[in-house]
């Protein structure tokens, strides 16, 4: 992919996030790793005026080429710099996950798609003034063995090795976090054990490389006919 082709895709992505619901107006940032820095989202510019050119280069020492950066660049700069295994940030304000978040509880094991991010749950992290450095730091900590997170009294983070896989997750976040919301005011929800959890992470997995979600030595498989 050229450059203006990744600088095409993320305003793309962008607009998506809104147009889908996850984010609203101005608020959100989308980051993507590039060359030995990454591009991100501008600062206060509506993403339906967002041109390709208006994204903006910077190194991990936190220099930038261009337009004022999101306020948000350095949680970006972060995980990208302790992350090797994603290339892509994106961060939004979606109602329901925010919801969860301004009472700082994280989405436990009450559906098995939790397992999306990697773990048993999806964690909150800690609050934190936007922007800052201690934020940033949070963020790391909550994100330790997971693909996403809420921020307390803030919103949520995805991430992820694409474009189109970070947006899904992000969505899929935003789905769990409405599913727990509608489903507390009947009591809290069962969870699932961990050792369940376990072997629905391991069939996540195996599907990502495009194998089926049985494990080794099932003898009742879907085989291909002929």
């Amino acid at each position: 992919m050229t450059e203006h082709d990744l600088r095409e895709r993320m305003v793309e992505t962008s607009l998506k996030m809104n147009s889908t619901g996850i984010n609203q107006g101005t608020a959100g940032n989308l980051s993507v790793r590039f060359k030995d820095g990454f591009l991100i989202t501008p600062s206060s510019l509506p993403y339906d005026k967002m041109k390709p050119d208006d994204l903006v280069e910077m190194d991990f020492e936190g220099t930038y080429v261009g337009r004022r950066p999101s306020s948000e660049w350095r949680f970006h700069r972060d995980i990208l710099k302790a992350r090797p295994d994603i290339d892509v940030v994106l961060h939004c304000h979606s109602v329901y996950a925010t919801t969860l978040a301004c009472h700082h509880r994280q989405i436990p094991a009450f559906h098995y798609m939790v397992g999306v991010a990697g773990g048993t749950t999806i964690p909150c992290a800690e609050y934190a003034t936007f922007g800052t450095q201690e934020l940033s730091e949070a963020v790391l900590a909550a994100l330790k063995g997971r693909t996403a997170c809420l921020l307390a009294q803030h919103g949520q983070i995805a991430i992820g090795k694409t474009l189109d896989k970070t947006l899904w997750l992000a969505t899929e976040v935003e789905m769990l976090s409405r599913l727990y919301v509608q489903a507390l005011p009947l009591g809290e929800p069962p969870v699932l054990s961990n050792e369940e959890m376990s072997r629905v992470i391991d069939q996540m997995h195996r599907m990502d490389y495009g194998l089926g979600p049985e494990p080794e030595g099932s003898n009742d498989i879907a085989l291909p006919r002929g």
